[in-house]
């Protein structure tokens, strides 16, 4: 298969290795699955546990909670979504039904019956998606910021506050003008949107910023973190999003754990908050108080804390 970055299994041309293959106690390498090539950081052995990460960032954003987990007793992976980081840069295929196949067919690439998966921002959106589609390969949902689809679409219709946080979003859906902006001066409107988005308690800093400004300087690699952001906007009209929309209904049927940040400035918590009833099974939501979109990197401490409590918990309660 031939992608915006060559062929599957190749480095993006002019990345780094050491942009987006950080040293720590993981280990780094490529999976296939879904006709691409999908890069991985992993530690740990025991129940597989699949991290995906969201907007602006890539799978470093779970440094805290990759050696937490493992040390947990679990087999702790976070992959690079489709188009970013060290995975491939493919035309097409951004539809979140065909990145939720990116999702699952990881997991059967990693010869798992099944995963526990973990997801913030559009990582969220995708795991939700992924557990209604695939269901025999979820075995837990854990999301933070981000509500279920149809909650999501239902708020960015028809909430105005809602729809003027989430204004980046519209903004997305001029051609070629958002990729340039996310690449000008060195990224730096990707250190702007990640401090303006975390909360005032634990601000990111400047060596993580510089992470993540780096990451989306790759070549290719704005274009494709916009384009998801494109169907989900386009789709609002269009046959493929109905369907969608409609596929969607159908209620997730595993334990379900719903993580947000009380002051979360782009995803509001009134549009997160009753996703639960898209949920007929165990569904536990948790409010961070004085967290922002990130809560797993502003407080990494008492996000992984309740994140391994209940993925250890046998009986999780409703």
């Amino acid at each position: 298969m031939t992608g915006m970055t060559g062929t599957t299994g190749a480095t993006p041309p002019g990345s780094s290795s050491s942009v987006v293959r950080m040293d720590g106690p993981w280990t780094h390498r490529d999976v296939a699955a879904n006709g691409a090539r999908f890069h991985i950081a992993e530690m740990g052995d025991g129940p597989l546990v699949l991290l995906l990460h969201g907007f602006p960032q890539f799978w470093w954003t779970w440094r805290h909670q990759l050696p937490a987990l493992a040390e947990a007793g679990f087999r702790a992976v976070a992959m690079d979504l489709r188009g970013v980081g060290g995975s491939d840069r493919t035309p097409r295929g951004y539809d979140p039904a065909n990145l939720a196949l990116d999702v699952t067919g990881v997991i059967r690439s990693l010869g798992e019956p099944d995963a526990a998966l973990v997801g913030h921002d559009l990582g969220g959106y995708l795991a939700w998606t992924a557990a209604v589609m695939r269901p025999k390969l979820i075995r837990r949902l854990a999301v933070a910021s981000m509500p279920h689809p149809r909650r999501w679409r239902a708020a960015m219709l028809g909430d105005l506050r809602q729809t003027a946080a989430g204004s980046y979003v519209w903004g997305f859906q001029r051609p070629w003008i958002p990729e340039r902006r996310l690449v000008a001066d060195d990224g730096e409107l990707v250190g702007r949107l990640v401090r303006e988005w975390s909360g005032p308690r634990r601000p990111p800093d400047d060596e993580a910023i510089g992470v993540y400004r780096r990451a989306m300087c790759i070549p290719s690699t704005a274009h494709c973190s916009i384009e998801p952001y494109r169907w989900l906007v386009r789709s609002l009209a269009r046959l493929d999003g109905f369907q969608f929309n409609r596929r969607m209904k159908r209620p997730v049927r595993v334990p379900t754990l719903h993580l947000h940040g009380s002051l979360d400035p782009v995803m509001r918590t009134r549009s997160a908050a009753g996703s639960g009833e898209y949920v007929e099974a165990p569904y536990r939501w948790r409010l961070f108080d004085g967290l922002g979109h990130f809560p797993h990197e502003e407080d990494p401490g008492a996000f992984t804390k309740e994140l391994v409590d209940w993925l250890k918990d046998p009986e999780p309660d409703r």
